[in-house]
């Protein structure tokens, strides 16, 4: 199938890779964002995806918007129709982060067929990944669908399956997501193309929206149940990171996990141990694995209790209203 690509970070251009190099599909040329500033320079930078298709040869279009009211909006419809008229029947979309207007979705055959990171009708939205781990689904996946004006509503083409681990992190997940998710989408466009795949609507139960992570999302209340906060911290792992404060300064923290030979301290109170360092919460205790002080690399928890000196020869509280940095 002769196709184009639509996406921009990471997952996207190993999905892109995938289909340039191991599928049997043509991707003929490729959507992204425009470059952005990144790094201390803030100097100007493609996306993943450009890199990628930039690397492979492959013609780029960096629409900064596909909307009909954009300056460029008649360019950009005439592309897509010329694309369609040299046999592209399809868009494979990885996270491309744009909206896409409603006349534009009927250009191709095909359609628009996104690759998302959750089962859908559960977890629709911007952070499926984030919410599936936070909520404490035992069971994930990914789902190709196609796309329709309502926000990941289309029918369902495909899904698979992936489990969610005690230890998982965001990262871990969408990692995991993301390798089966690139098989998933060319075996899909494979299906369009053979006439196998037709799609299924989406069932009306079962809905559920992951909306954007902000900082404030990530921010640690040691009043919750310890399952809770040991979920929370992983799905902000890396980004933006689940983090905490003590004594007005902001930490971050990494992996917690379940204690069950300890008890007797309140929420947010803090014991640190020859290798080991503990925090109360609502019901239970957690073991702080990795913290990162301000100004400092994330190190082991027991790492930096040992270097507090005579802090923990009193008592030691994470603060649970403070609610300083969350901007």
């Amino acid at each position: 199938m002769r196709i184009l690509f639509a996406g921009t970070p990471e997952p996207a251009a190993v999905t892109l890779q995938y289909l340039l190099e191991d599928s049997p599909h043509e991707v003929v040329a490729v959507l992204t964002q425009p470059d952005a500033k990144r790094g201390r320079g803030r100097t100007l930078h493609p996306s993943a995806v450009a890199e990628v298709a930039e690397a492979a040869g492959v013609p780029v279009h960096k629409w900064p918007s596909l909307k009909a009211s954009a300056e460029d909006a008649d360019e950009v419809r005439a592309a897509l129709r010329g694309y369609a008229a040299d046999g592209v029947t399809a868009v494979a979309v990885v996270a491309y982060g744009q909206i896409l207007p409603a006349d534009v979705l009927d250009v191709f055959d095909e359609g628009w067929v996104n690759l998302h990171f959750s089962l859908l009708p559960r977890w629709r939205g911007a952070a499926p990944v984030q919410a599936a781990i936070a909520a404490g689904d035992e069971v994930t996946g990914a789902t190709t669908f196609r796309i329709v004006p309502e926000l990941d509503a289309g029918p369902v083409l495909g899904e698979v399956e992936e489990a969610i681990g005690l230890e998982d992190t965001a990262d871990d997940l969408l990692t995991r997501l993301t390798y089966a998710g690139r098989e998933l989408l060319a075996d899909t466009l494979t299906g369009l193309e053979t006439g196998q795949v037709t799609g299924t609507e989406q069932p009306a139960e079962g809905m559920t929206y992951a909306a954007k992570i902000t900082s404030a999302d990530a921010r640690v209340d040691w009043t919750r149940p310890a399952a809770e906060i040991q979920r929370v911290t992983r799905a902000h792992t890396p980004a933006p990171g689940a983090w905490t404060t003590l004594a007005g300064d902001r930490y971050k923290l990494g992996l917690l996990l379940p204690v069950d030979d300890y008890d007797g301290l309140a929420a947010g109170e803090v014991v640190a141990g020859k290798s080991r360092v503990l925090v109360g919460t609502g019901d239970g205790i957690l073991q702080i694995t990795r913290i990162q002080p301000p100004g400092k690399k994330m190190m082991a928890a027991a790492d930096w209790a040992r270097g507090q000196g005579d802090l923990f020869a009193g008592e030691v509280r994470f603060d649970k209203t403070d609610t300083e940095g969350e901007n």
